[in-house]
């Protein structure tokens, strides 16, 4: 044991502010000006939503690095909610991942995958005579139903795929990685030097609708900004691993987030020089449409369509990939510890919880007929704030029921710091039912499932002690 922690905690600080960069870019960066311009009908506060979605994530990154620090050696989130309260909310953080969080992301990756390919190859209509077809008049499974059947085939393929147990190795997350940059660079380099650019109009904060900017409108903006921010929380596993942690890991974390924000700044910046809000608000209507594809095109042309089509395909086909791969073994553990349905409890040949992975792909298919990329992310970062809410309150739950545990990080800002995330993530789920009352309904539901299941499950788990011990 104590040469694996002086083995992991030779990680530097390079390595901190690169898996927190790493964690965080993918989708969002492209599509999501869209919803926030719909949202908000002014660029200048469309900027001021990307700071300080910036901001509340760094707070909630670091809150996070305290209780990861603290317990890095017992295991994720769902291992750090039996310590700090009990394995009913652990089950039922699982369960969330299952039914929303993971899952309506693996949905969300693989829908803007094929929005970009049919940027690139124009997708052919399916049942398009049946688009107005609906449940309740809530969910519409037809519409737009070539981007979804693509969506479909793409995460039953990387199922597939990966219950073969294909990896994706480092040397390929780095290309891919290096790969977004570069396309990121080139638009903000070509897209602000370009004649059609008027850098004039981006930091006006006059709404195209004459209407003040409600405090409403801000926190639903707000919902697609920490999409792109998503994925910082994985920085908090190496808590326990880094050299000199409490140098490195805020450190990290701060260096790491900064340069996120800076570069959500200036692409965005680039965005809305080029595109006006009314235009991005009709993209965002269209919803088959890309923020980066529209912008792009002003300046590239078809060509560029095409570049910056196949650069978001590649990278949101590498996310999906990673989700489908890491998102199951949550599940497989908790089916191990008899919490989880029995069969996802077993491994394949190839040693991989091949059965986690095809209850997890079906479940993100049904996800995908349920609503639009805008609708799905809403759901996730809905549910994920409960969380993220959860584990800064861990930070005050730990301190007082482990005061004199080693803590190789210790939350900067105590006890405001995590105050401001737990209050903030309070403000933002009480907001997202008011504004989003669909996507709020639909996620609690979803969620709420897990009660009756949590005790089924706890109900079978004595059944089976007792007949041992008969």
């Amino acid at each position: 044991m104590n040469s694996s922690r002086q083995l992991n905690r030779s990680l530097g600080l390079g390595m901190v502010v690169v898996v927190c960069v790493a964690n965080i870019i993918g989708s969002g960066v492209y599509k999501k000006i869209a919803p926030m311009a719909a949202e908000l009908h002014s660029s200048g506060w469309v900027l001021i939503c990307w700071v300080l979605g910036g901001i509340i994530s760094l707070f909630g990154a670091l809150s996070n690095a305290e209780v990861a620090g603290l317990l890095a050696d017992t295991g994720g989130e769902y291992i750090y909610y039996q310590k700090i309260y009990n394995k009913f909310f652990a089950f039922i953080f699982g369960w969330s991942c299952f039914t929303v969080i993971e899952t309506a992301a693996i949905s969300s990756l693989a829908y803007i995958f094929s929005q970009s390919l049919n940027n690139i190859v124009h997708l052919p209509p399916v049942f398009s005579s049946m688009e107005n077809f609906n449940i309740a008049g809530i969910f519409y499974p037809f519409e737009g139903f070539n981007i979804k059947l693509t969506a479909i085939v793409v995460i039953l393929v990387f199922t597939w795929i990966n219950t073969k147990g294909v990896k994706t190795g480092a040397g390929v997350s780095t290309f891919i990685l290096a790969l977004v940059f570069i396309g990121i660079f080139m638009i903000i380099i070509f897209g602000l030097s370009s004649t059609h650019a008027n850098v004039g109009h981006v930091f006006e904060m006059k709404t195209t609708d004459s209407k003040p900017v409600t405090l409403s409108a801000i926190f639903a903006s707000m919902l697609a900004a920490f999409w792109a921010y998503q994925g910082w929380a994985a920085v908090g596993y190496i808590g326990g691993e880094v050299k000199n942690a409490k140098r490195n890991m805020p450190l990290g974390i701060i260096i790491g987030v900064f340069i996120i924000i800076t570069i959500y700044l200036l692409i965005n910046t680039a965005y809305l020089s080029l595109l006006s809000v009314p235009q991005l608000e009709a993209i965002y209507k269209s919803q088959n449409s890309i923020a980066a594809v529209e912008a792009v095109k002003q300046f590239w042309g078809s060509s560029g369509v095409v570049f910056i089509s196949v650069m978001i395909c590649i990278t949101t086909l590498s996310a999906t990939h990673a989700t489908i791969f890491s998102a199951c073994r949550m599940y497989y553990a908790m089916a191990k510890e008899k919490l989880f349905f029995a069969p996802v409890s077993k491994l394949n040949k190839e040693n991989v919880p091949a059965v986690s992975m095809w209850y997890q792909g079906i479940w993100a298919c049904v996800l995908v007929l349920s609503g639009t990329f805008d609708q799905l992310t809403d759901m996730i970062i809905f549910a994920v704030f409960i969380y993220y809410g959860a584990t800064a309150l861990g930070v005050f739950v730990l301190r007082k029921k482990m005061p004199d545990a080693p803590r190789p990080y210790k939350v900067w800002g105590y006890p405001i710091i995590p105050g401001i995330v737990v209050l903030f993530s309070a403000v933002l789920f009480i907001n997202t039912i008011i504004a989003r009352p669909r996507e709020a309904a639909i996620g609690m539901a979803l969620m709420l499932t897990g009660v009756p299941l949590y005790f089924w499950f706890r109900e079978k788990q004595e059944n089976i002690v007792e007949n041992l011990a008969a």
